[in-house]
């Protein structure tokens, strides 16, 4: 296997040397991460020195890094984004007890892009059913969506789904609040629902059968296809452009962290959302491009849209979001003409949610299309005959920043002309 050793000159160059000839492995050159301690004069490694990774990666073609530094030239952060720069160059990286592998992405022969994260509850539905709903105005938009709790055989949503077919299917068993209903629901394309089991640090995913979505969106003739992600795992297709959604409440240091930093590297748009006025967002996207110089990043922020009439009457809303929102996300509400009376954020937490189900006195319940929107909230609205209405996420243009759906036009244009990434 032809392999580029990574090395410090924190270790004498004569154990460096031995280790490359003990190792079963072609070591076809070496890359110095740094330390100078060991270093008397020019060292001799057997094998090609070189100074930059990437160089290193493109003129050798190795066929895996094998990492034989150590603190303190390396340490875990710094160790996670050599490792994300390696496997964004689609090569394995290894050491003395690891080894990271870049994720498998089958090729796909349509116009396509992938939404992902860096991890839940950042608003990345929303985004795809944006993208979705954005590129239909002129396209044949197909979206394949994966989830936890995703379908075991595939299924197609021709429409959006009514409430009473989301009940339909939590009665019957299913997950009827999955991400793939959601975007239906919102977007108004054609929803592929596929699902996935296991997320690993650079976003592989255990098992799926979202390549059966991709063959089935082929067969449907789609002129572009969406794939939405699930959690910080990542659509097992070589999309033609791809866009990574994070959120200004999770600090720089976890964004760009971990193999985070090989999400952003994938990226060609990164979208921070549950932006305001208030939030650091400028400094999630300085230290973004600090990862990726040349990637955009766009600041939105959310707005609760009820997909019924609302207007006159006493409303608890039922959201994901956190408890700083809920001031918010009550006014937003109130301009659709509605008295407020209660906002929860215990969607994800069944046990909480019906304990305050029982105390609540509303006209109707707005729940999000998540989590136990549909077999918690939605079932005890029709058992105290209290109407039920479904809400989307809108996102908000902010002002100064980079226009979202200019960006993601342009990608889509992109990848009409070259529709197969790697």
């Amino acid at each position: 296997m032809r392999t580029l050793a990574l090395i410090d000159g924190e270790h004498y160059p004569s154990t460096v040397r031995d280790a490359l000839v003990e190792l079963p492995y072609e070591f076809v050159g070496a890359f110095m991460a740094g330390g100078t301690e060991k270093l008397r004069g020019e060292p001799d490694y057997g094998v090609p020195l070189h100074a930059d990774l990437e160089g290193a990666l493109r003129e050798l073609e190795p066929e895996l890094v094998l990492d034989l530094s150590d603190e303190p030239v390396l340490g875990p952060a710094a160790r996670f984004r050599i490792a994300s720069r390696v496997l964004a160059a689609g090569i394995p990286y290894a050491g003395a007890d690891f080894r990271l592998e870049p994720p498998e992405l089958e090729a796909f022969p349509l116009p396509s892009l992938s939404v992902f994260a860096t991890g839940k509850r950042v608003g990345k539905t929303a985004v795809s059913a944006h993208v979705a709903r954005l590129l239909s105005r002129d396209r044949d938009v197909v979206a394949v969506a994966m989830g936890r709790g995703g379908p075991e055989v595939l299924e197609v949503a021709e429409s959006p789904p009514s409430l009473d077919e989301l009940l339909a299917r939590s009665r019957g068993g299913s997950h009827a609040a999955s991400d793939y209903l959601e975007i239906a629901a919102v977007a108004g394309v054609v929803t592929i629902g596929c699902r996935r089991c296991g997320g690993g640090l650079a976003g592989a995913v255990a098992t799926s059968n979202v390549q059966a979505g991709a063959d089935l969106a082929v067969q449907r003739g789609a002129d572009f296809v969406v794939f939405d992600g699930s959690g910080a795992a990542i659509p097992p297709v070589a999309t033609g452009k791809r866009v990574l959604v994070t959120s200004t409440y999770d600090p720089p240091a976890l964004v760009t962290g971990y193999l985070n930093a090989y999400r952003i590297l994938l990226a060609d748009l990164v979208v921070v959302t549950m932006a305001d006025a208030s939030t650091p967002h400028g400094a999630l996207a300085e230290a973004i491009r600090e990862v990726k110089p040349e990637v955009a990043v766009v600041a939105v922020g959310f707005r609760p849209r009820p997909l019924a009439p609302i207007e006159g009457k006493r409303v608890a809303y039922f959201t994901t979001a956190a408890p700083s929102a809920h001031e918010r996300l009550a006014a937003d509400l109130a301009e659709y003409g509605a008295e407020v009376v209660h906002v929860s954020g215990n969607l994800a937490d069944r046990p909480a949610l019906l304990r305050e189900l029982a105390t609540v006195d509303a006209d109707v319940y707005l729940t999000e299309i998540k989590a136990a929107g549909i077999d918690v909230v939605a079932e005890a609205g029709v058992k105290r005959g209290v109407e039920i209405a479904l809400a989307a996420n809108d996102l908000v243009q902010l002002p100064g920043q980079p226009e979202l759906d200019a960006e993601a036009l342009a990608l889509a244009d992109a990848a009409r002309v070259e529709p197969v990434g790697t």
